[in-house]
């Protein structure tokens, strides 16, 4: 498997390194919600789905986002594009984040089951 390495500089000198292969990729999530606004696929925001915002995964892809501290995981679907802030991977619903035991910014796989 191929992969791609790479750091970003996040607020405070701290460095996070994250790495990217086809299947999977591991970094910093984040916590968004718009609550009725329309996602980028045009749905309706949800902060207790169980969906994430992605920069380049198609829309309706299902990933596994597992926590790296805890071992907790879950399923979401990408109906959003995003973060747009530099070191992080995917935004998750509070919802998503809820299920993984965070409730700012986290480490994460993120694994693509489908799509």
């Amino acid at each position: 498997m191929l992969s791609r390495f790479g750091a970003a500089l996040c607020g405070a000198g701290m460095i996070f390194a994250f790495s990217f292969t086809a299947h999977a990729q591991t970094g910093i999530a984040s916590v968004y919600a718009y609550k009725g606004e329309k996602t980028a696929n045009g749905e309706h925001a949800s902060p207790s789905g169980l969906t994430a915002a992605h920069r380049s995964l198609p829309f309706g892809t299902r990933v596994r986002v597992t926590n790296e501290r805890n071992g907790r995981s879950v399923v979401v679907r990408i109906n959003d594009r995003g973060p747009y802030v530099s070191g992080r991977i995917i935004d998750l619903t509070p919802a998503a984040a809820h299920a993984l035991g965070f409730s700012g910014l986290a480490p994460v796989n993120v694994e693509r089951l489908s799509g």
